[in-house]
């Protein structure tokens, strides 16, 4: 009974294993060709030519390949150029320069002062209309 309890998961952990081999292994498909090799990715189809260099094999990308990958990187490198053309324009925009003109903290400083000081004069002003209010009231209290 016990024999079964570790055959079968073995069995099944190898049967796993060579599954996972096999799809690597399958991964590329190499052909013998006149000058060396040539190696397709089954999954993507992309295709290297490879030449054997002391007794290693070295595989560049085929010419229709990198014709591809260079229009991708052209265009990606011409849109890289408009999204810095933009974020320019935008940086130099009306909004932009009117962010720059923008008073310096001494002049808002400077500002805040002359408004306080308007405040507390009119403040000032309104107490003295008070008081001269109550005054007068007073006044015509005491004649009746």
């Amino acid at each position: 009974m016990r024999l079964q309890h570790i055959l079968i998961p073995a069995a099944l952990c190898s049967l796993v294993a060579a599954s996972a081999y096999s799809e690597e292994t399958d991964h590329y498909r190499l052909e013998k060709s006149a000058t060396g090799y040539v190696r397709m990715d089954t999954q993507t189809g992309a295709m290297s030519i490879c030449e054997e260099r002391s007794g290693q094999l070295v595989c560049k990308m085929a010419a229709d390949e990198r014709a591809a990958y260079q229009d991708e990187i052209d265009r990606l490198d011409n849109s890289v150029k408009a999204l810095d053309a933009r974020v320019a324009k935008l940086e130099n925009s009306l909004s932009a320069r009117l962010e720059s003109q923008l008073p310096s903290q001494e002049d808002f400083n400077k500002t805040m002062g002359y408004m306080q000081q308007f405040f507390r004069t009119f403040k000032d002003i309104v107490k003295d209309m008070d008081k001269e209010e109550g005054d007068g009231g007073a006044k015509l209290n005491q004649k009746t």
